[in-house]
C-alpha cells in the first residue's frame, strides 16, 4: 500500500490525492475499505484497532486533513462534541482553568457549563474576544485559551494570531473551533494555534449525511490527549471513513462556491427593507471586516441576519421558504436555515442568549451551492 506525498501541492490537489492509499496489486484509484474490526498482531507498537485510531481508513482521512490544515498529527472522532471533549479533558485536569468566549456554539457552551465542573476544571466566560479580554481573564491556574472564529451564530471574529501569541507568551495552550471557516478559508495552525477542532459533520462531510469530528494540531498536545481519546473510545468505522474521504475530495470546490454565494446573499439581505442587520465578515459593514481580510482566505459560507418583527416574523419567514430548508446543522451542499433560539442555542436560557446578542429575530443561514439567483428570490418572497 502506497500513499502519495502532498508536499508542495495546492489545496485542490490535496483534497483529491493526499492520504489516498493505493493498493499496489489491484491499483484501484481509491483507498480500499478495510471492513475488519479485528487485525492480526505482532509488534505491539503497530497493533491496529479502531479504538486506537490507527486503522488504514482512519489514517487515510487524517493524512488528507493534516495536509489541508498543515497539521503534524490528527485524530478522527464520532462527532464534533467527542472531539471537543477529548481536546479539553485530554489536555486539562482537575484544578486547571480555561478561558472561553461567551458567544460560541450552544453545544460547546453546554458542555463547558455542565461537564467541566464535574471534573474540577474551572473556566471564565468572556464577553469580548480581544487579546486584552483574554489576558484579563488569565489566572495562575489557567492552562488554555479557547477560540471560535467566526463565531456561531453572530460571525464575530477573534484575532487568532494575537491570542495564540498571548498563549505562547504565558505558557498556555491555544484551542480553536475552525468549523465555520474550514481549512479552505482559514488556517489557524499557520497563525500559531496548538490544536484545531472541526465538526466534520459540516463542511468536511458536506452532504448532510455524516456525523464526525476532527482534532488536528501540533504533535506534542496531540500526543498528550491521545490516551484520553483511546480510553473514551469515540472512533469511527471503515465505511464511514471511506465516505468522509470521498467527500473531502470536493471540499475546495464546494466551499468556494458556497462562499461566493454567501457574499452575494449577504449583500442582497443588507439592502432588503425587511432585514434589520446582517452578520457576515465579507461585508464592509462588518466591524471586523479588516481582520477578516487579514486572517481569512475567504469569508466563509455562513451568515446570520435579524428580521424586522422579532421571533414571530422569523418563524413566519421559515414557513414561507421554498428552496432553503429550515433544518439543524450546516455546511451541506443544500442551503439550510435555522432559528438559533430554537436549535443551536436552545440549551442557553433566554437571558444567556440576550447577553450573547442572540435575539429572537435572528436567523442563521448556511449557504449551499444552488444558483445564488434562486436563493435570493426565495429569501425575497419569504421576507414579504
Amino acid at each position: 500500500m502506497s500513499t502519495p506525498t502532498s508536499q508542495g501541492w495546492r489545496t485542490a490537489t490535496q483534497c483529491v490525492h493526499s492520504g489516498t492509499q493505493i493498493d499496489g496489486d489491484v491499483k484501484g484509484v481509491n483507498t480500499p475499505i478495510h471492513t475488519s474490526s479485528a487485525f492480526g498482531y505482532g509488534d505491539p507498537a503497530k497493533n491496529k484497532y479502531p479504538r486506537y485510531f490507527n486503522t488504514p481508513n482512519q489514517q487515510a482521512v487524517v493524512d488528507k486533513l493534516c495536509a489541508l490544515e498543515g497539521a503534524e498529527a490528527g485524530l478522527l472522532f464520532s462527532s464534533g462534541m467527542a472531539a471537543i471533549s477529548a481536546m479539553v479533558l485530554g489536555l486539562l485536569q482537575q484544578g486547571d482553568h480555561l478561558v472561553i468566549p461567551k458567544e460560541i456554539y450552544g453545544g460547546s457552551y453546554n458542555f463547558f457549563r455542565t461537564e467541566l465542573p464535574r471534573f474540577g476544571i474551572n473556566f471564565t466566560l468572556i464577553d469580548d474576544t480581544t487579546p486584552e479580554a483574554y489576558a484579563a481573564a488569565i489566572e495562575p491556574s489557567t492552562r488554555a485559551l479557547y477560540m471560535e472564529t467566526p463565531s456561531n451564530p453572530l460571525l464575530k471574529l477573534t484575532d487568532i494570531a494575537a491570542v495564540a501569541r498571548l498563549a505562547r507568551e504565558r505558557g498556555l495552550l491555544s484551542f480553536i473551533d475552525n468549523t465555520f471557516a474550514s481549512p479552505i478559508n482559514q488556517l489557524p495552525l499557520q497563525l500559531g494555534v496548538d490544536v484545531v477542532m472541526h465538526s466534520g459533520t459540516k463542511y468536511f462531510g458536506g452532504h448532510s449525511d455524516l456525523c464526525f469530528g476532527v482534532l488536528l494540531g501540533k504533535s506534542a498536545p496531540m500526543k498528550k490527549l491521545f490516551p484520553h481519546a483511546v480510553n473514551t473510545g469515540g472512533s469511527l468505522n471503515a465505511q464511514t471513513c471511506a465516505l468522509i474521504e470521498r467527500s473531502l475530495k470536493t471540499l475546495e470546490i464546494r466551499v468556494e462556491r458556497q462562499t461566493q454565494n454567501a457574499q452575494r446573499l449577504a449583500e442582497f439581505l443588507e439592502q432588503h427593507p425587511g432585514v434589520v442587520k446582517v452578520n457576515y465578515p465579507g461585508l464592509p459593514s462588518h466591524p471586523q471586516h479588516q481582520l477578516a481580510k487579514e486572517q481569512m482566505l475567504g469569508f466563509g459560507a455562513m451568515l446570520s441576519f435579524e428580521v424586522a418583527g422579532g421571533g414571530a416574523a422569523a418563524d413566519a419567514l421559515l414557513e414561507r421558504l421554498q428552496i432553503i430548508m429550515p433544518a439543524l446543522s450546516l455546511g451541506g451542499v443544500e442551503s439550510l436555515i435555522c432559528s438559533p433560539r430554537n436549535t443551536s442555542h436552545l440549551k442557553m436560557s433566554a437571558q444567556e442568549r440576550a447577553q450573547a446578542g442572540i435575539s429572537d429575530g435572528l436567523l442563521r443561514l448556511s449557504v449551499g451551492i444552488e444558483a445564488a439567483e434562486d436563493l435570493m428570490a426565495d429569501l425575497d418572497q419569504a421576507l414579504g
